[in-house]
């Protein structure tokens, strides 16, 4: 069994992945006293977390209201075909749908489960109606509405 790349991490690096995670505006020199260490090691080890992977990129967190499309819903779609091709097929295309905030293939009852973004109830019924069921492989969705987001991390 291949070891997991977690155990490559002491508890600095861990530190540093934690806090990035939720404030990831901070300063080196912000970050490294919340650490507990100089300002150029913590920069080091900084630079490697992020050549190796563990840290992708780093986002602001928008606040979505304000750009009028606050509007969540989950959207659970079963394929007519589940063979490579099919799966292929689906996910190229879910790519251009801009509201469409993530898809994740799940196993289960449905095979992906969609966050959609918009403005508000009728722009997710035409999102559904002429995007998302015209998908390829689509055979049936359902929704979940969200009305209150408690917790998100890791946008």
């Amino acid at each position: 069994m291949k070891p997991s790349k977690l155990n490559e991490l002491d508890r600095f690096d861990k530190q540093i992945i934690q806090i990035l995670e939720l404030e990831g505006r901070l300063t080196i020199t912000e970050l490294a006293a919340r650490i507990g260490m100089s300002k150029t090691p913590c920069q080091v080890r900084l630079k490697k977390l992020i050549d190796r992977g563990f840290i992708a990129g780093f986002r602001a967190v928008i606040n979505y209201k304000m750009l009028d499309v606050g509007h969540v819903a989950f959207a659970q779609v079963k394929l007519l075909d589940t063979r490579q091709h099919a799966l292929d097929a689906f996910n190229e295309a879910v790519q251009g749908i801009s509201e469409i905030e993530q898809c994740h293939m799940v196993a289960g009852s449905f095979d992906y489960l969609l966050k959609v973004r918009t403005k508000d109830i009728d722009s997710y019924r035409r999102v559904l109606g002429e995007s998302i069921s015209a998908l390829p492989h689509v055979a049936s969705s359902s929704t979940f509405v969200a009305m209150q987001t408690i917790k998100e991390t890791g946008v």
